[in-house]
Order: structure tokens, then sequence, then C-alpha cells
């Protein structure tokens, strides 16, 4: 009886964990589309949308201007644990820099000014969209 308890408990809580998984997949993969349409509303011109790498992704790759903008987008649902951009801490940051290098590099735009900007996407229940802020410039690339 204990055997089976203990495993009916590893089966829901890998049920209910994969289900939170999907749902924050669900969740981010809402709030790109969201960006993607905000930006374009604001005159940004999309280069690219979920740019991959063995290493990582950047959200979204724009040109507002004649600058190159990468985007980070951190959609969520309360600010109960905070603002969505409060979840970018220095790993992140440095990590979308590493990224931002291999993208001008792989893509050879070199001699161009480079900013990192956050969209911010705070939802209700059933991912309407609640409020949104563009932060420009939200951090600087380490020399």
């Amino acid at each position: 009886m204990r055997l089976f308890l203990q495993r009916l408990k590893n089966k829901l809580t890998y049920i209910f964990q994969g289900a939170r998984t999907q749902d924050r997949k669900k969740l981010g993969k809402v709030g790109e589309v969201i960006a993607y349409r905000y930006l374009k509303r604001r005159g940004y011109t999309i280069l690219e949308k979920n740019y991959k790498t063995r290493m990582g992704e950047i959200d979204i790759v724009a040109l507002d201007g004649d600058i190159l903008a990468f985007v980070e987008v951190k959609m969520r649902r309360s600010d109960i644990y905070g603002l969505p951009e409060e979840a970018i801490n220095l790993k992140k940051m440095r990590k979308l820099q590493w990224l931002a290098q291999l993208y001008i590099k792989h893509k050879n735009l070199y001699n161009r000014k480079v900013r990192f900007d956050v969209v911010s996407i705070l939802a209700r229940k059933g991912f309407c969209r609640k409020s949104i802020r563009l932060i420009k410039n939200a951090f600087y690339a380490e020399e």
C-alpha cells in the first residue's frame, strides 16, 4: 500500500509539473506574439523571431531606426512575485549579450549601434493583456 501511494504521488507530481511547464510555454508564446505586434506598431522592423542557437534564444531581433535592438519578452499573470522585467537577472543579461554577439557575427552586422530592450507584459486570466511596457536600453552590453 505504501509503495502504491508513493508511485501515485510521483505520477501526480509529474503530471502537474508537466502541466505547469506547458502553461509557461504557452504564456511565453502568447507574450511573444503580443510583443511582436506591439513593436511593429511602434515602428520597429522585425528581423528575426526566436533566433535560436545551441546556447540559447533571442526572442526578437529588430531595427529601431538604425539601431539593432535585441528584445527580451517577459510575461507574467500577476505581479505577486514582482514585475516581469525583474526576472531578467545578471546571468540572463550576459547570456543575451553573448547571443547578440553571435547574431552580429553570423549576420555580418558589425559597426551597428546595438541596444537591449525588454517588453514587459502583465496578463489577466486567459492571457488577456493587462499592461505592456517597452523598456529601451534595459541594460548595457559589457565591453
